[in-house]
């Protein structure tokens, strides 16, 4: 970063500092909201067969395309970054990202909010670090934040380090029984269950893990709702668990109407459409499990703890930029409409060609499981 701003400071500073995807993103989220709101509605008259074909396109698409969009709020680079009041004046800058945050986020079946608001932002500082992105550590922490969000997902496919978790206090069954703590992780049982070289199997592996621990947050959301407490992170502060509830409520709500107007479809449809992105052999999912590897730089030998996958133009559409994922890290604030240009400006800096091939680095992902954004350097 500094000796790309040393050498072309002009041209990235007004990319950070100017430009905002608001002419595309604002109405690019209303639009695909509504599209997703549609078919969600649409979905209830078909057959599940012709759900999950929806889910994966164009749910899945428009779902990754909510959350890239919802990305740019929380980074500052959605709203005209020159402006500090909107709305005539009676809105401030923050107030309108909260709320875009807030209700950009739905219709959902689990969402992106809770990650999005509590986990990317120290994601940002955290990434790699041995001593905060572990699952222990997330999930019995007292911050607000998580320490490093990714952590969430990367435990269903990469190696991680320190204890699992969440631990839950299990009361005791009898009187005079004694208390008794239980330590389980969905992820870590999947994760298990890979085998070296085996990429069928570990992929099989990951689905199931990873589809049954997002089924368990739309039943989590429906318990925080009513409870107004996330028992998973007992530790955390009561603003935490006010501001889950609020959220919870308001998502199960609007889930509840939807499944009232077009029935339980309409909400399979869109747990689908969020979760079929992640998982191969979706387009998606190949700059999905490799966004935070541990990639031995051929030139310095370094370990190097963010990738890019660079497969067209078509892609990079397809999957909204989120491609582009070492460029964002490199300089968070540009949106992201505009991080394909600094392969331009800079090409020295990053990998040349646009050529990947998505079932190639969805096979080496899946058949070798990387350390977690080179946790592990010092042992690579």
């Amino acid at each position: 970063r500094r000796q790309m701003l040393a050498q072309y400071g002009p041209q990235i500073s007004s990319l950070e500092r100017a430009a905002s995807s608001q002419s595309v993103g604002v109405p690019l989220l209303i639009a695909t909201n509504a599209a997703l709101l549609g078919l969600a509605v649409w979905s209830g008259s078909l057959h599940p067969l012709a759900v999950l074909a929806l889910a994966a396109f164009p749910g899945s698409m428009l779902s990754l395309w909510q959350l890239q969009i919802l990305h740019d709020v929380l980074h500052g680079s959605l709203y005209d970054k020159k402006k500090t009041k909107f709305a005539g004046g009676r809105l401030s800058r923050k107030a309108l990202q909260d709320a875009t945050l807030f209700w950009g986020s739905m219709p959902s079946a689990f969402g992106y909010y809770l990650y999005l608001k509590y986990g990317h932002m120290t994601h940002h500082r955290s990434v790699g670090d041995p001593e905060k992105a572990s699952l222990a550590k997330l999930f019995d922490s007292d911050n607000a934040e998580f320490e490093d969000g990714d952590v969430l997902f990367v435990a269903h496919r990469m190696k991680l380090k320190g204890d699992i978790g969440p631990t839950f206090n299990i009361p005791p069954m009898r009187k005079g029984g004694k208390a008794r703590k239980l330590t389980m992780s969905l992820s870590h049982m999947g994760f298990s269950a890979w085998k070296m070289m085996k990429p069928v199997r570990n992929v099989l592996a990951f689905a199931a893990s990873f589809a049954y621990e997002r089924f368990m947050l739309v039943f989590n959301d429906l318990v925080v709702a009513i409870s107004g407490r996330n028992f998973f992170f007992p530790n955390k502060p009561d603003q935490f668990h006010r501001e889950c509830a609020t959220y919870c409520r308001c998502a199960v709500a609007t889930r509840a109407l939807l499944v009232m107007l077009a029935g339980w479809k309409s909400l399979f449809f869109l747990y689908l459409s969020e979760l079929l992105w992640s998982i191969p052999p979706h387009p998606a999912s190949a700059m999905f499990v490799t966004n935070h590897g541990s990639a031995i730089d051929e030139d310095t030998g370094s370990c190097v703890p963010s990738s890019s996958t660079y497969a067209g133009r078509l892609y990079s559409l397809y999957t909204l930029g989120t491609n582009y994922h070492v460029e964002h890290h490199d300089f968070p604030t540009i949106p992201f409409h505009k991080l394909h240009l600094l392969r331009q400006i800079a090409p020295e800096f990053y990998r040349p060609g646009s050529d990947d091939n998505l079932l190639r680095i969805m096979k080496k992902a899946f058949s070798q499981p990387d350390y977690y954004a080179c946790m592990d350097a010092a042992r690579i």
